[in-house]
């Protein structure tokens, strides 16, 4: 994709506002189909009515294995998977493979987008190419309407209510510029545009999905471990045909069977047990400085005290004698983990220290890395594969570290035996 690449501080897009690109990128739009040839004839003809220059527009329909094929123009690409479950991962990963464009959008059949849609969703991803971008999927009664309504003019009374839980969100949000660890909610798969490159970076949608809803939420969380800046986009409307579904009565066992699923993928706090060692963990504790058994104990065990949910990585660290914790382990931590912390010199952890709300700060805004120190060094380093990753990308510079004294936050352990029995009974 030519045209300047711009690196945006943080999560900061505003920086952005008005700008436009001097060369607009090839759009590929993916559109995901499955028996609904009434909504798919009247999303392609959206498509061919967009303000967006038409010969750098390629459509590509792929079919979740309908009965019959569904009619397509000549120049539009068409794309078959055999009828093997409900798998809108697999359907949106073949379509980009399908797909030439530098820039993708993906779109679901029921969703007939606005003139301006291309135009307005692609504009910060054609900008900054780790931008992932969100529109605004608004809900009407489309059937009762011609096929080539004016999408921007419909009556009111075909109009059902937006889910107000989305609408707050982009609100207390400011359209996700102050984005978190848990804004993946709000990225909604049938309004999605990021580039092509920053896409196959993701590794796409996870094919493991073969039931309705959390692909988008699971690539979404990892479009944000991977550094994506992320954006609601209120003018790129496509309209919904029919009410949210959402908002439809489900089964509470079901809807607990789905949570359950999702902590696998999303292991952070709020999408996971506040305590209880599951599958996946959400912060992985590298000790990378010697120290003796009776130092590791006692710097072990302070920081899980804050962090039940954590591994602990002894690296070139002894097991420790009489200690049977599934969550401390040998060896070097995985890369995949969301927080990461890394211990400089063996560390008493405070009781009232904030290491969890450290962790959540690092990669929120524009918070980088977090250093606890004492006049001779780092104690520990606070950081998540999101600084990493946006870092390897664009350069230190794209966040800000903080240090804080390590004061009433936690203590060298300088000592080679500092006393067990004064540390188990909190005495000092």
């Amino acid at each position: 994709m030519s045209g300047r690449r711009h690196m945006i501080l943080g999560n900061d897009w505003s920086a952005l506002d008005g700008v436009w690109p001097s060369e607009r990128p090839r759009v590929s739009v993916v559109v995901a189909h499955y028996e609904q040839p009434d909504d798919l004839r009247r999303t392609l003809l959206a498509l061919r009515a967009q303000t967006y220059p038409r010969d750098l527009v390629e459509i590509v329909v792929v079919d979740d294995g309908s009965a019959d094929a569904p009619d397509v123009p000549e120049d539009v690409v068409l794309v078959r998977q055999a009828d093997e479950g409900f798998r809108l991962a697999a359907a949106r990963n073949r379509g980009a493979e399908a797909a030439t464009g530098d820039v993708l959008c993906f779109l679901d059949a029921d969703c007939a987008p606005e003139p301006r849609y291309l135009e307005e969703l692609t504009r910060l991803p054609a900008l900054a190419p780790d931008a992932v971008t969100v529109g605004r999927r608004r809900h009407a009664d489309l059937s009762a309407l011609p096929d080539d309504a004016a999408l921007d003019r419909l009556p009111a009374h075909v109009l059902f209510e937006d889910p107000s839980w989305l609408a707050n969100a982009y609100e207390r949000s400011g359209g996700l510029l102050r984005a978190d660890a848990r804004s993946y909610r709000y990225l909604i798969g049938a309004v999605l545009c990021c580039t092509a490159e920053f896409f196959r970076e993701t590794g796409g949608f996870d094919e493991s999905f073969t039931e309705y809803g959390g692909e988008d939420w699971d690539w979404a969380w990892r479009c944000w471990t991977r550094g994506a800046v992320l954006a609601h986009v209120p003018t790129a409307v496509a309209w919904h045909n029919g009410p949210d579904a959402g908002g439809r009565d489900r089964d509470p066992a079901e809807v607990n069977r789905e949570t359950r699923r999702m902590e696998r993928y999303i292991p952070i706090g709020g999408s996971r047990p506040h305590a209880l060692v599951t599958a996946a963990s959400d912060v992985a504790v590298t000790i990378a400085a010697p120290m003796t058994a009776t130092q590791a104990l006692i710097t072990i065990d302070s920081i899980l005290r804050h962090l039940p949910t954590a591994r602990v990585h002894l690296g070139d660290i002894a097991p420790l004698d009489g200690v049977d914790d599934p969550r401390v382990r040998a060896g070097l931590a995985p890369a995949d983990v969301p927080y990461r912390v890394d211990v400089l010199a063996p560390v008493r952890v405070d009781t009232g220290a904030p290491l969890r709300a450290f962790l959540e700060d690092v990669g929120t805004g524009a918070d980088g890395a977090v250093h606890i120190a004492d006049d001779d060094g780092d104690l520990l380093v606070l950081t998540s594969s999101r600084v990493l990753t946006r870092r390897a990308r664009w350069g230190d510079d794209v966040f800000t570290d903080r240090t804080h004294r390590a004061a009433g936050l936690a203590r060298r352990l300088g000592s080679p035996e500092p006393s067990l029995a004064a540390y188990y009974g909190d005495w000092d």
